[in-house]
């Protein structure tokens, strides 16, 4: 268990009016339980691996701390300066609360690995192999979070290089990415909800049809207010992109909310009345999600294959898609995208259902343009030589159509003769 918070400690000078304050920063904290059962803490100093014993703000901490910091390197010149650069930046305070917490997360992890790699060092062919190695090695466990630190380095280096302050961005190349998931095939069925719903709690059920009858994202579904919803329209701003959207709410929707109790500001709560998410933690719904997921059978060893309360999203876009009458201007008016993304949304999230090609070959069959090819019969070849070729035409290959009286097409116009 590791911990890159900033420790924040006060202590006396050993004078009665004397305080002093000290922010200590770059501190790794783990925790380890012995084998009589007693579960000690260990810091290290971030930059130099350097044991510092004692508790945080005692004079044998800070002695050790200050020895570490003397011996590492000026944090000007290290990647670890643009780290912290970028967390002191306006695109990052512009960020989502959450958002902002992932990359300082990363930022940590980042700098733990490559914090006190010298600037200069990445003019080198070879930093390119260093990144990359380490994106590798990372891929085997978490192959999805070491994409997101990649590209969260990537873009601070990219920003680095256009201030000025290095000469090469060792990843403007790209990377391969470890994570290869494309989920745009994965939905719930009627199977799976039916097998969900059944024996889950409540709140999970009402989750389910929140989640379904809206399309949101979860983020987004989990601070829905009482007050968004007017009775018939739930009106909202999403988190991620800022835009203010409208929900029509269907019967089945409103029927649900109509009959909830409304015991807090929040319409999804936990079984206790308190709501999915807190200021620095919002998977309280995706655990008890999964942990569901188990009891009803649906859950699946590989990620790849596994059934995710996200892809509820993607699910709500392949019905609405299949629904008669609705374009792909409608769904966008409900998930929030914009016109020009709409046909990503379907390329991200449609998944090429039976439903979908059904009708497509009705709408194929009620086409006055495919009326010809909707004609279209085969004709035993001892019938086709019976019947007299036209004067004066090739002899292509024609088929009996139907309704021709056995008779060829008009050479000139192609129309059926009688």
């Amino acid at each position: 268990m590791r911990s890159n918070r900033k420790l924040t400690r006060h202590w006396t000078d050993g004078k009665e009016d004397g305080v002093v304050r000290i922010k200590v920063g770059g501190i790794n904290t783990t925790k380890k339980r012995l084998a009589s059962g007693e579960i000690r803490v260990y810091r290290y100093h971030r930059g130099t691996k350097t044991a510092l014993p004692g508790e945080p703000g005692s004079p044998e901490f800070l002695r050790a701390y200050a020895e570490a910091e003397a011996l590492r390197p000026k944090r000007a010149a290290t990647l670890a300066n643009e780290l912290a650069e970028y967390l002191r930046s306006a695109h990052f305070a512009k960020k989502a609360p959450s958002t902002q917490r992932e990359y300082s997360r990363l930022c940590g992890k980042l700098e733990s690995a490559f914090g006190d790699m010298p600037l200069r060092a990445l003019d080198s062919p070879k930093a390119a192999g260093v990144f990359l190695d380490w994106h590798e090695e990372q891929g085997l466990d978490t192959p999805r979070e070491a994409d997101n630190a990649m590209q969260l380095l990537s873009m601070i280096l990219k920003r680095a290089k256009r201030r000025g302050r290095i000469r090469v961005n060792p990843l403007s190349e790209g990377f391969e990415r470890q994570h290869h998931g494309d989920r745009s095939d994965v939905i719930w069925t009627e199977a799976d909800v039916t097998r969900f719903m059944d024996g889950a709690p409540v709140e999970l059920q009402r989750a389910m049809i929140l989640f379904m009858h809206t399309g949101q994202r979860y983020g987004d579904v989990i601070r829905m207010r009482w007050a968004d919803y007017d009775g018939e329209v739930i009106r909202l701003t999403q988190r991620k992109t800022g835009e203010p959207v409208e929900i029509p709410c269907t019967r089945a929707l409103r029927q649900m909310l109509e009959a909830m109790p409304r015991s807090g500001p929040y319409i999804l709560t936990r079984a206790d009345g308190r709501p999915w998410f807190t200021d620095g933690n919002d998977k309280a719904l995706s655990k008890a999600w999964a942990a569901h997921m188990k009891v009803a059978g649906l859950w699946r060893a590989d990620p790849a294959e596994r059934l995710q309360l996200r892809d509820l999203r993607g699910t709500t876009v392949t019905l609405l898609f299949e629904a008669e009458g609705c374009e792909i201007g409608h769904i966008c008016a409900i998930t929030g995208h914009t016109l020009k993304s709409a046909h990503s949304i379907l390329e991200r999230y449609r998944k090429r259902t039976k439903a979908a090609a059904v009708a497509a070959m009705r709408a194929f069959e009620a086409s006055p343009s495919a009326a010809f090819a909707n004609r279209l019969q085969t004709t035993p070849v001892a019938d086709r030589a019976a019947i007299t070729k036209p004067k004066g035409t090739q002899d292509v290959g024609w088929y009996r159509l139907p309704g021709s009286n056995g008779r060829p097409p008009d050479p000139q116009s192609g129309a059926l003769t009688n």
